[in-house]
């Protein structure tokens, strides 16, 4: 979904934003290398850990799409914190919003089942509700994908 909403925004001038970082884990590489492959040949990619450049590079696009909170937040949490994490978090949103560029980003809505019983999982799943309620209360559009189906919430 989130593809189609950067595609019909930027057409063929989308950046692809990946935040993912793949180490040496082979599922994640082999899901990375699938998302290379279906996206259309003329957007160009990003892989950041750091989302401080993206600002920059997006007035070279059309749309920009950044995939995904949920890797970003779970690559830095416990490394730098939560209040850390928010705090670059809050300055992305504020650089972008003065851009004309327009931005989709995705993450993933953890926080539907029940409480993640260990204490660092619970951490993860608070951290990222927060960042998706910055990022949506900053959006002009939110969407709720559920089984393959996108339902515009806001």
């Amino acid at each position: 979904m989130a593809e189609r909403l950067a595609e019909e925004l930027g057409g063929d001038r989308v950046l692809y934003v990946a935040t993912a970082v793949l180490g040496d884990d082979p599922d994640l590489r082999r899901r990375v290398a699938l998302h290379r492959v279906r996206r259309p040949a003329g957007w160009g990619t990003v892989e950041a850990g750091d989302l401080a450049r993206v600002p920059h590079e997006a007035p070279s696009w059309d749309a920009v799409l950044l995939d995904s909170l949920t890797l970003w937040v779970s690559a830095r949490l416990f490394s730098v914190g939560e209040e850390e994490t928010l705090r670059a978090f809050d300055g992305f949103l504020h650089e972008i919003s003065a851009l004309p560029t327009p931005f989709v980003l995705v993450g993933d809505e953890v926080g539907l089942g029940v409480v993640p019983e260990g204490e660092a999982a619970r951490a993860f799943r608070d951290a990222l509700g927060l960042v998706n309620q910055r990022a949506a209360a900053a959006a002009e559009e939110v969407h709720l994908c559920v089984a393959g189906v996108g339902v515009r919430i806001k």
